[in-house]
């Protein structure tokens, strides 16, 4: 299916089908969304559905294991568009016999965009069509180019509305936390960026709140990420990847002593029958000579 594109005023955004996936973002012809490398990482801004990170050996429901592997299977899915106007749109995921044989629920998933000049919304509503509770997370997983207004990567900050811990969970190599925690550099709400920062595991802000997240070049140029409707967040790259992927997530990855057990399993949500959560973000970017008016 053909990508949507997206216009108004100064701002241009490019939606996939396949994944729901945001492809592209631009303000005033500043390209913000990272130009995806196979051999590094192929994907630009995936979904996160019905769970967020590893899971340890899939999940367990009423007693039978199913194979549910990274941050489910939303982002392999091709949504089908129910709506398209030039500045909004809405896509459309629903569960069948392939996605119950790894989650076995009935449900249906919409994605929606709403550009906005140098804004983007990002609006995620789940809808439980089955007859029992349905635990389930999801997010976002944007890749913004890094660094998007030149410079060197260590130009950039990030910069938190709050004070966050300056500690984070480790992280095994299979993507499972540990209750170990190491230090990163946190000076009050900010983080300098740094290639070297960014060459371990994710790092994983678990105490659940509002956030908004400034990504923040010394010439005062900003992408900020707004994420009332997401209360963890992770900060992750990859070696020689030019990006920085501000995570919104609902939930988070297994324990590396997780049983499996999807309705124990902490931080999702359980949606009764019947009933649509929606989860919202927003992108927006500032220009240098927009901050120094």
């Amino acid at each position: 299916m053909s990508p949507i594109v997206l216009e108004d005023g100064e701002g241009r955004a490019v939606i996939a089908p396949h994944g729901a996936e945001l492809r592209a973002w631009s303000v005033r012809d500043t390209p913000l969304i990272w130009e995806p490398d196979p051999a590094i990482w192929p994907n630009t801004a995936p979904i996160l559905f019905p769970v967020v990170g590893w899971t340890r050996d899939g999940i367990v429901v009423d007693g039978t294991r199913y194979p549910l592997g990274l941050h489910g299977f939303a982002r392999e899915k091709t949504f089908d568009v129910v709506e398209q106007w030039p500045s909004h749109c809405r896509l459309r995921l629903e569960s069948d016999a392939a996605t119950r044989a790894l989650y076995p629920f009935d449900w249906s998933l919409e994605v929606a965009y709403a550009l906005a000049g140098a804004e983007l919304e990002v609006r995620l509503a789940v809808e439980n069509r089955g007859r029992g509770a349905m635990p389930y997370a999801c997010g976002l997983h944007p890749g913004f180019r890094w660094p998007f207004a030149g410079g060197a990567m260590d130009d950039y900050t990030i910069v938190f509305d709050e004070r966050e811990p300056s500690r984070v969970p480790v992280i095994t190599q299979g993507g499972l936390f540990t209750y170990e925690t190491r230090r990163v550099p946190i000076d009050g709400r900010k983080l300098p960026l740094t290639a070297a920062l960014m060459e371990k595991e994710a790092l994983c802000f678990l105490e659940p709140r509002d956030r908004r997240i400034r990504f923040a070049h010394k010439s005062g140029a900003a992408i900020d990420v707004a994420l009332a409707g997401f209360p963890f967040a992770a900060l992750w790259s990859r070696p020689a990847g030019h990006f920085l992927s501000i995570e919104a997530w609902t939930g988070h990855g297994d324990f590396v002593d997780a049983d499996g057990d999807l309705f124990a399993k902490p931080a999702m949500h359980h949606l009764q029958p019947g009933a649509t959560r929606a989860h919202v973000a927003k992108f927006s970017f500032a220009h240098p000579h927009v901050l120094l008016r």
